[in-house]
């Protein structure tokens, strides 16, 4: 009997019978490892564990207790790279460059954008916002890379790092799952690394966006 999964309450009867006639295409592991780490950065978690409503009354891009509980999960995979000393990849945004974000860009004539606090606890939390917790903290020698956009290869030295370590597997934890690392692994796919998503160290706000993204790149 095959293990449950997260996704397979949203799958139809359909889906199941589909699957269970499906080949099994995944790649699998290289030889070569390297852990990405993506968006791990304060305005996610914000100070303290809140449920996700409570949470973004004064972070609105958090992600709830859904990072809070996969940050044990991260922690223990991150010791474990560091044990083995496999190359460690920090993605984190890059803020304050006078440079517009994929987000901004798209959206800069919204009414949304010129709303907003501007008292100085809601400046403190703007500036703290892209850094990385200290739960997760880099250490020296491990690199950290600041992107503008979902991925962490777009515009960023990132694939020119990993062949430089000749690396051919990309160990994934981080959040979105339908977001920044759904678009950072889709990359390295196409640049023909070998993806590993670790299940309980990815999260995202919305449980469904979470399970069924997980499943697409589970199939894809």
């Amino acid at each position: 009997m095959m293990t449950a999964r997260i996704w397979d309450p949203y799958l139809t009867q359909s889906d199941k019978d589909h699957l269970a006639r499906s080949a099994d295409k995944r790649v699998g592991a290289g030889s070569r490892p390297a852990l990405l780490l993506v968006d791990l950065y304060r305005a996610v978690f914000g100070d303290k564990p809140e449920p996700l409503l409570d949470a973004v009354k004064t972070w609105p891009s958090s992600c709830g207790m859904a990072g809070w509980n996969a940050l044990p999960h991260i922690q223990r995979i991150l010791d474990a790279s560091r044990k083995a000393g496999i190359p460690i990849v920090h993605i984190t945004i890059l803020a304050d460059s006078g440079m517009a974000g994929w987000f901004d860009s798209a959206h800069r004539d919204s009414p949304a954008r010129a709303s907003g606090a501007t008292d100085d606890a809601a400046l403190d939390r703007k500036r703290r916002s892209p850094e990385i917790i200290d739960e997760v903290k880099p250490l020296p020698g491990e690199i950290v890379l600041k992107k503008t956009a979902p991925s962490a290869f777009w515009g960023t030295p990132l694939a020119g790092h990993l062949t430089l370590h000749g690396i051919d597997t990309l160990i994934v934890c981080g959040e979105a799952t339908s977001g920044c690392v759904r678009a950072s692994v889709v990359d390295a796919a196409s640049h023909r690394y070998r993806v590993q998503v670790v299940e309980e160290c990815v999260f995202d706000r919305h449980e469904a966006t979470h399970a069924l993204n997980l499943f697409d790149l589970h199939q894809k």
